[in-house]
């Protein structure tokens, strides 16, 4: 029989981890704690162990969550509550995907089990047997032998091939992980499997080579080939789902149409004022080759980022912090860097784009023409503030838990809304700033285009290239590091879609309540911003004070 204070103490632990207890920002913290745990013990991505305790952990909180008093919930309470639940339902959908990506590439992966188990079962702290995992590691060059006389070009999907060689470079560092546990360390261990491990390493580096060389027909060290991994329709479908968008791919493409045709009937406009007619192209060109002298970048972004700050402030359009206008800085991007973002990189610290000594002579002028005066006055406001900056300081300070549930069309969305706004408000002061705030609009109608229709399988990398050029009048080699930064794997696959479409819900949402004179301005930016980083949908629902149920779904159609 246990002591009565055993038994008290397991059931206040037990009513601690309840939600009926507590308000959901509580559960959220715990829950992002325990996930955090999960994903830095089973750190190998392609670990199947990982998907199902991350699985687990998902189901479980939605089954607490479903046993939860919503009613007695705050609003906000309600709102939180909301936001967990989808967040967990769509982490439930990526984990399938995930583990669809892996039966797929596991053909190509036979060793992938053993690097695996042998990490997995070190980190648990379980005892090894040396000799068998010497045994264990002694049969990887053989199926790497055998995986090079059996492959040829074209046995597997592009993106499936491209796909193993990262996912062999991930079973490289894990392994190398297990190995180092032991060197030296462990002498008997050490003594079996020290050459076995050195074979096995060098097993899989020259697959991943082989694989990226011979069956994808990549150069040594490529970093110009753009593959990518589209997702397909069905999981298109269910992000927009859980981005809380009701619209189709196809509609969407739409959208970008329509958007676009606007922006050429504007940008002609502006191209007559300046004697090119209705040849924009023409004036695009002109613009772009008024760019400053090298080393004069620096002082131009600093200018133009104080001018945002001042204009923001002078018509009272949002709350600016003291400590938000001191704190922002500014570094230069390495060549490297600016193969994948040839345009600026935003936040507390604004990243410039200019040329640098070792870039070509095409890549430094490219990269001056590409970041002239009136395509930066265009963006650096959408950069620092009242864009990226000032949402990172807001969103550090108000609601902080809720990052978790982070979409790029709150993050992006706000920051291109804003050119928005300050389109209506005259912000630009002549027609080559017209022109260069047309051209970052376009470009974003663009992003939407290429990137949906890559994910469905309707356009190929180069075929994205070439539209950015045709459409927007890119440099080539900006367009190019456009689309490997969007295919590259850092991005989910509705981001570059985001940016047009988050705007224009912000847009539509900026009509309803301060057009209308429901709100002000500042009160309107600034309630937007002490709400965190959630579907635009949800803003939307605690600024128009919509009645909330537990199975609530925005529908709105912005």
């Amino acid at each position: 029989m246990r002591p009565l204070f055993c038994v008290l103490c397991w059931a206040a632990v037990a009513a601690a981890q309840s939600p009926a207890t507590s308000e959901p920002r509580e559960w959220i913290e715990q829950y992002t704690a325990d996930r955090g745990s999960l994903g830095r013990f089973y750190s190998i991505e392609n670990s199947p162990n990982r998907e199902e305790r991350l699985h687990q952990l998902n189901r479980d909180w939605l089954s607490r969550l479903e046993s939860a008093g919503f009613e007695k919930l705050s609003d906000p309470g309600k709102i939180d509550y909301l936001l967990f639940a989808n967040h967990l339902q769509r982490q439930i959908s990526l984990l399938g995907l995930r583990a669809r990506q892996r039966r797929e590439s596991a053909p190509l992966l036979p060793f992938a089990t053993t690097v695996i188990n042998l990490e997995e079962s070190r980190k648990r702290m379980e005892p090894l047997d040396a000799r068998k995992a010497a045994a264990a590691l002694s049969q990887m060059p053989k199926l790497t032998e055998e995986l090079h006389r059996s492959l040829k070009p074209g046995a597997a999907r592009q993106s499936i091939a491209f796909r193993a060689a990262a996912q062999v470079d991930e079973l490289k560092k894990a392994l190398k992980s297990w190995y180092d546990f032991y060197a030296g360390y462990d002498p008997v261990a050490t003594w079996w499997i020290a050459e076995p491990y050195k074979a096995a390493a060098k097993a899989l580096d020259e697959y991943a080579r082989f694989l990226r060389e011979k069956i994808l027909g990549l150069k040594p060290d490529d970093k110009e080939t753009i593959i990518g991994d589209p997702i397909g329709r069905d999981a298109l479908q269910d992000e927009l789902a859980a981005e809380m968008i009701p619209y189709t791919p196809e509609e969407l493409l739409a959208i970008a149409a329509r958007e676009y045709a606007w922006c050429e009937r504007e940008i002609r406009k502006a191209s007559s004022e300046l004697g090119f007619g209705d040849d924009w192209r023409k004036a695009l060109e002109h613009v772009k080759n008024l760019y400053v002298d090298p080393g004069k970048q620096p002082e131009l972004i600093r200018t133009l980022a104080l001018e945002a700050i001042d204009y923001v402030e002078k018509n009272n359009l949002v709350t600016v912090p003291p400590l938000a206008k001191e704190t922002w800085r500014m570094e230069m991007m390495s060549p490297e860097r600016q193969l994948i973002n040839p345009f600026f990189l935003g936040g507390e610290v604004i990243q410039v784009s200019y040329p640098a000594e070792t870039m070509t002579q095409e890549q430094k002028l490219m990269s001056m023409r590409g970041n002239n005066p009136h395509f930066s006055r265009a963006t650096v406001q959408h950069e620092l503030i009242p864009g990226h900056h000032l949402q990172g300081f807001m969103t550090s300070r108000y609601r902080p838990y809720r990052r978790e549930f982070t979409t790029p069309f709150w993050t992006e969305g706000w920051a291109l809304y804003w050119e928005f706004l300050l389109w209506d408000r005259g912000f630009a002061k002549s027609a080559e700033d017209r022109i260069g705030m047309l051209f970052w609009r376009m470009h974003r109608c663009v992003r939407i285009t290429f990137s949906l229709s890559f994910h469905l399988g309707k356009m190929t990398p180069r075929e994205c290239i070439d539209l950015l050029v045709t459409q927007v009048g890119h440099e080539r080699a900006n367009a190019e590091a456009e689309v490997r930064r969007s295919f590259g794997g850092a991005y989910s696959p509705l981001y570059q879609a985001a940016y047009m479409l988050g705007g224009l819900q912000f847009y539509a949402l900026h009509k309803d309540l301060v057009d209308s004179g429901k709100m002000t301005d500042r009160a309107f930016h600034d309630a937007i911003l002490r709400e965190g980083r959630i579907p635009v949908a949800m803003v939307r629902a605690i600024l128009t004070n919509q009645q909330l149920t537990r199975g609530f779904r925005p529908s709105w159609r912005f």
